[in-house]
């Protein structure tokens, strides 16, 4: 499928899975976003989820990116944006990309290549972690959603 070409069928369990991922400010794996949809589709399967994400991203309708931790995510921001990144919750913001405007005119400028794009990610400790006196960097993995989470799509 060609990117940014349109779905020939929206199935109802592609539909709900791109509402979800849709929902602002989240960004999560396959996992977490099959922990959610299976809310509503009680007997979705795993496989199918990711199989609709694909199809979903294969048509520009979300986007897959890799954190540092090695997860596969997707994202709905249609503004170009970077991510904030905690390394202690796994969770991910977006940062407006407006607030670095030059990064590609000076790599190119200092570098002779012609860029084309760049991807950026900044890894830290969020604040709810930091007063939570989470500092230690656990391994990180595909976590399920906590109560909070849960709570914020609910409340969507």
């Amino acid at each position: 499928m060609i990117k940014n070409q349109a779905i020939t069928r929206m199935t109802r369990q592609r539909r709900i899975i791109l509402e979800e991922t849709r929902k602002p400010g989240l960004h999560f794996s396959a996992d977490q976003i099959f922990q959610v949809v299976r809310e509503r589709i009680p007997n979705i399967s795993l496989a199918t989820v990711y199989r609709n994400l694909e199809v979903l991203a294969e048509a520009g309708l979300v986007t897959q990116f890799v954190t540092s931790d090695g997860l596969k995510r997707y994202d709905v921001g249609s503004q170009r944006h970077y991510h904030l990144h905690c390394v202690q919750c796994g969770r991910i913001w977006d940062l407006p990309a407006n607030l670095f405007q030059d990064f590609d005119s000076v790599a190119q400028g200092t570098s002779g290549f012609r860029i084309l794009g760049h991807v950026l990610e900044f890894e830290g400790i969020c604040s709810k972690c930091a007063s939570a006196g989470l500092e230690d960097k656990n391994e990180t993995e595909s976590r399920p959603l906590d109560e909070s989470q849960l709570q914020i799509l609910k409340n969507q």
